[in-house]
């Protein structure tokens, strides 16, 4: 079911003829959807990455966005719904989420072939 969802996430997206191909646009959006992109956070493949390191009453701490790559999809859903700490709230349409999501699944699977 997951991967019938991620080749027909291209078509459900782009049915009406375009100029970038969905990879183009999902990376784009990835990139900066309103403004601050998913990457800065959450890393190039939607891996997670440290965003600040600081130090609170003589203790070290990280601020870190977390793996997103490996969620499903109504998880991912729910947490660009939802108000989080730390989290920017970007207001995006449900085609923009499908988008992004699209995006770190294709980005999983040219890492995944990478390793091999």
């Amino acid at each position: 079911m997951k991967y019938l969802l991620i080749l027909l996430l291209p078509i459900i997206l782009f049915a009406k003829s375009s100029f970038i191909t969905p990879m183009e646009y999902s990376s784009s959006l990835y990139k900066n959807p309103r403004g601050i992109g998913c990457n800065n956070c959450h890393g190039a493949n939607g891996e997670g990455k440290i965003v600040a390191q600081y130090i609170h009453k003589k203790e070290k701490k990280s601020f870190f966005g977390p793996s997103i790559n490996n969620i499903n999809y109504s998880k991912f859903y729910r947490a660009l719904s939802i108000r989080k700490r730390g989290m920017p709230r970007y207001f995006l349409t449900e085609k923009e989420i499908k988008a992004l999501y699209f995006f770190l699944q294709q980005k999983k699977i040219e890492v995944g072939k990478s390793e091999k």
